[in-house]
């Protein structure tokens, strides 16, 4: 079968909250391998300081280099792990790229990128994961399908909170603080060195101020 889409917002791709929704979903990306195994601890010490709840797509290769790490993560009810791919690949089946990476060529591969890591995070943490998200966060419409046969939920973004890790903070805390309620932020917790976390500082507490709530995904999408 032929794709007929491909991008960020394809059919399958959970792309906001459903409507109606008040709350905000974090979500942040530990990429691993040649797109950073660093971890972000200033972000999280964040998140745990004001109480705010997160979804968490781990990759494969960010859980080795960070074994210690990830087993505290599992263990906060704060957070939600879920899974960002086995090697980090766009997600297609015709091998398209994206930012310079190379797709998944087909469907087994398709089915390797996402069951290879539920297979290690299901033996980690005793339960499969809800949520699956590809590197770069690209698909095609044929994979996305796999993917729900799967049975496996994908989550793209409705904001790009810190553009891969590239934004500087004040980019940052302007992309979270303009976020409306329902949206779906993206954002890494891989780049220590990056202005997320700083961004991230600086918004949240006038946010919470103003009585934004903020969700994990799998507590808004039952």
């Amino acid at each position: 079968m032929e794709p007929t889409a491909w991008g960020l917002d394809v059919p399958g791709v959970i792309t906001a909250l459903p409507d109606g929704a008040r709350a905000t979903a974090l979500t942040f990306d530990a990429c691993g391998g040649a797109g950073g195994s660093g971890y972000d601890a200033a972000l999280v010490e964040l998140l745990r300081t004001h109480g705010v709840p997160a979804t968490l797509f781990l990759n494969a290769r960010w859980i080795d280099a960070n074994p210690a790490e990830f087993e505290q993560l599992a263990a906060d009810p704060l957070f939600e792990i879920a899974n960002h791919g086995t090697a980090h690949r766009p997600l297609s089946v015709t091998g398209r790229s994206a930012y310079g990476i190379a797709g998944t060529r087909d469907p087994g591969e398709v089915y390797d990128e996402i069951a290879g890591n539920t297979a290690k995070l299901t033996a980690l943490l005793g339960r499969p994961p809800r949520f699956f998200r590809s590197g770069t966060a690209h698909y095609d419409d044929v994979a996305t399908r796999i993917a729900a046969d799967l049975h496996t939920r994908v989550a793209g973004f409705t904001v790009n909170a810190d553009g891969g890790a590239t934004f500087t903070a004040a980019q940052v805390r302007a992309e979270v603080a303009a976020a409306p309620p329902g949206a779906i932020l993206i954002a890494h917790m891989n780049h220590p060195a990056s202005g997320t976390a700083p961004g991230f500082a600086a918004a949240l507490p006038p946010l919470l101020a103003a009585g934004r709530t903020f969700t994990r995904l799998s507590d808004a999408l039952r």
